[in-house]
């Protein structure tokens, strides 16, 4: 009985899922050429001064599903006990009472939990389930700056940036992105961080 327990425990969702299917930060973790196109993009933002803090790289599907439920569950209002399965990742998202029965309350504290963990509390996107992450061509990354920003692009021309804000949202910058191949999002809701190879 002890052991069911245990089992029991560790399948159900909740923040110890985070450590699970691991993504990665590294961007050697990215396919090619987007991998070159993103490492001289920020070596160019380093040379001009800028900071850059990458979040994430590739991203298993399986990380990707846990994500994705669990955003959903939280702020769409998912039901957990409909939640398709995904292959290899043994999760159970409706939790239980004391008597037994179906705990809705329960489900979604652990899909909260899930998504502070995961720094998904702030953001408006729904996370992907098959994503520019997954594939190795997207990376999640904060950008800042003081002042004004020197810097050259893929073409080798220097742009100079005064406007605000200062971070990766700046419209001159990601232009200056897109000559290397490394497009800010572009979907309908805000994903601040995110970059890729097609801006999805």
């Amino acid at each position: 009985m002890a052991a069911t327990s245990i089992i029991n425990l560790q399948r159900l969702s909740g923040a110890h899922w985070f450590s699970r299917f691991p993504g990665s930060n590294d961007i050697r973790a990215l396919s090619m050429p987007f991998r070159h196109y993103a490492q001289a993009f920020i070596e160019s933002l380093q040379c001009a001064g800028a900071k850059v803090a990458i979040a994430a790289t590739y991203r298993p599907v399986e990380r990707a599903y846990l994500m994705h439920w669990a955003w959903r569950i939280d702020r769409e209002n998912a039901d957990p006990k409909t939640i398709p399965p995904c292959d290899g990742v043994d999760i159970v998202w409706a939790h239980r009472d004391a008597s037994g029965k179906f705990s809705l309350s329960k489900s979604r504290a652990a899909a909260k939990e899930m998504c502070r963990v995961f720094s998904l509390r702030n953001l408006a996107a729904r996370p992907s389930l098959q994503s520019r992450h997954t594939a190795a061509k997207g990376i999640d990354m904060s950008i800042s700056w003081r002042g004004a920003l020197s810097i050259v692009d893929a073409t080798g021309a220097t742009v100079v940036i005064t406007t605000s804000p200062r971070t990766g949202l700046n419209k001159s910058l990601r232009a200056v992105g897109a000559t290397y191949g490394v497009i800010k999002f572009r979907g309908p809701k805000r994903d601040d961080p995110h970059w890729s190879d097609t801006g999805f």
